[in-house]
């Protein structure tokens, strides 16, 4: 009866006769709770330890692509600069012979004239010599 009055003002006895406000069955559902979220606070604490190491791996990798990426766009310019050398060392050379084309023809030319200006000479000696 003692304890139907004390249940009906909201007091009740636990298992070691302490005087409790709650119900046992909830303060042990209370207790089981408590538990419950400490275990799982412990796995989130876990879980965000792995994720954070996950991030970080990531990060890593991230920064070492970016730094790849930034070299092969180096090597790929460098790439670009050599051929443009390349090409106008080309144009250079095809000017030089061109001007040594048309100076061999220049060359030719005068060698020809001189030929037959020989050539007329000779002649003239040869006929300045009949002569005599």
């Amino acid at each position: 009866m003692a304890q139907a009055a004390l249940g009906a003002a909201g007091l009740h006895f636990d298992e070691l006769n302490k005087l409790r406000v709650l119900q046992p069955e909830v303060a042990q559902q209370t207790a089981q709770l408590r538990e419950e979220c400490k275990a799982f606070v412990d796995r989130i604490a876990e879980f965000q330890k792995t994720v954070g190491g996950l991030i970080e791996l990531v990060d890593q990798l991230a920064k070492a692509a970016e730094s790849e990426k930034m070299k092969a766009i180096g090597a790929r310019n460098l790439l670009k600069s050599i051929a443009k050398q390349r090409e106008a060392q080309e144009q250079q050379l095809q000017a030089l012979i061109a001007e040594k084309k048309m100076q061999l023809e220049r060359y030719r030319i005068e060698y020809e004239t001189l030929c037959k200006i020989e050539a007329d000479q000779n002649e003239f000696i040869d006929q300045f010599i009949f002569q005599k």
